[in-house]
């Protein structure tokens, strides 16, 4: 028996010791390069660097492309190597050293030809996405998080289509707008729906309001005119009600808040007596919850799908 456990013992030593070589390998492929940076030509850390790009290995990049900053600062290849650097550090998701780098360019070289990529990438980085591979696979509505960057990236894509119509990055900007007006839109609603469960009617009737002024051709207009058509209900105005109602059966005639005859179910978003069990279990069982007001999967964009969050366009 004791000779059993000795055999054992040796056997996943000698495990250990092969998963430790296997990691050791792992880790040194990771790291190609092992040599001094120093003794190259600025044509030669240029082509490393473009090469660590291509090929995925993006800390490699950042040290050539750093080793050619202190070099070479005033090189040939200086003001590329400096646009190469914000997509390095973009591919590491180090996004406060890529925004900080594409603002420097921007400071920097204003008039360069191809600055417009660097005003692309600055949107890119605070391009909203899920954080976690948990959040990707359960599919987390961003709309319901902070959108904060999502104004920011917004912002950054407009200014790239103003200044620069004809860049190449201006189709993937607009597409990426449009993403993000449906982003931004549909969280005015959310925000509408838990103003309606506070019965802050007046605060739920101003969020339907500003997306349906601002964010035309969105797919959160139909639930911009059910918030509105409730709102108003709630606080008496049944005149604009009415109107609001009116545009909703008119423009949007399956909304689930009209009925077989067309008429607005005020009851549709308003709570219901809690149950026995419901209080019992401290609302985690037989919740009675409202829907809340929210068809984004019936009048989802199809023009408007998320783009991936890697689809930066290759470095020039």
């Amino acid at each position: 028996m004791q000779y059993t456990f000795y055999y054992i013992i040796k056997y996943l030593r000698w495990v250990g010791m092969f998963t430790f070589c296997l990691i050791l390998l792992a880790a040194c492929s990771l790291s190609p390069r092992q040599f001094d940076l120093s003794q190259h030509t600025e044509k030669e850390l240029y082509q490393f660097a473009q090469d660590d790009l291509r090929t995925g290995y993006f800390l490699d990049a950042i040290d050539v492309l750093q080793a050619m900053e202190k070099h070479y600062p005033f090189g040939e290849y200086s003001i590329s190597a400096q646009l190469s650097l914000i997509y390095a550090y973009y591919g590491v998701d180090e996004l406060a050293a890529a925004s900080a780098t594409a603002d420097r360019f921007i400071r920097l070289h204003p008039q360069y030809r191809h600055v417009d990529y660097a005003f692309y990438m600055k949107g890119l980085i605070s391009f909203p996405e899920a954080k976690s591979f948990l959040q990707t696979y359960m599919n987390v509505d961003l709309s319901k998080r902070d959108i904060s960057e999502a104004k920011i990236a917004f912002n950054h894509f407009s200014t790239l289509v103003k200044r620069f119509p004809s860049s190449e990055y201006t189709p993937d900007a607009l597409k990426r707008m449009e993403f993000l007006r449906n982003l931004l839109a549909r969280h005015e609603i959310h925000v509408a729906n838990y103003y309606f469960e506070r019965k802050a009617y007046l605060a739920a009737t101003n969020r339907g309001r500003h997306v349906l002024e601002n964010f035309q051709t969105t797919p959160a207009i139909p639930d911009a005119l059910a918030v509105m058509a409730q709102g108003y209900h709630e606080m008496g105005m049944d005149n604009l009600s009415k109107k609001s109602i009116q545009a909703l059966r008119t423009n949007y005639p399956n909304h689930p808040t009209l009925t077989s005859d067309g008429s607005f179910n005020f009851n549709y978003n308003t709570h219901k007596p809690n149950s026995w069990l419901n209080i019992a279990t401290l609302g985690l069982i037989n919740s009675t919850k409202p829907p809340g007001f929210n068809t984004s999967q019936l009048y989802h964009s199809t023009s408007a799908i998320k783009p991936s969050h890697k689809e930066a366009a290759p470095v020039k």
